[in-house]
């Protein structure tokens, strides 16, 4: 995959990251699958292929101020988050 599509992918998923966050309650989260499942066209488990970038585009979100990366309820950094994760609206 080229850079150019690696970040148009990306940048679809932090829309439809931010667009499922607006359908949910202010400190509720969403699992980066969410994302993949979203922009996913197949009916397939393919979207597992988009779980890294859902994941970096996260994390892109994260560095603009958007949203929190999770885990057990808490804000983690995103850069030292192993396993599953959750998104958030950012919180002050």
């Amino acid at each position: 995959m080229t850079d150019t599509a690696r970040q148009k992918i990306e940048r679809r998923l932090e829309r439809v990251i931010l667009e499922l966050l607006d359908h949910r309650a202010a400190d509720a989260t969403i699992c980066p699958s969410d994302a993949a499942r979203a922009v996913y066209d197949g009916d397939d488990d393919g979207w597992r292929a988009l779980m890294e970038p859902a994941r970096r585009a996260a994390r892109n979100l994260v560095t603009a101020g958007e949203v929190d990366i999770t885990q057990g309820g808490r804000r983690v950094d995103p850069d030292k988050a192993r396993g599953p994760i959750r998104i958030r609206r950012r919180t002050s």
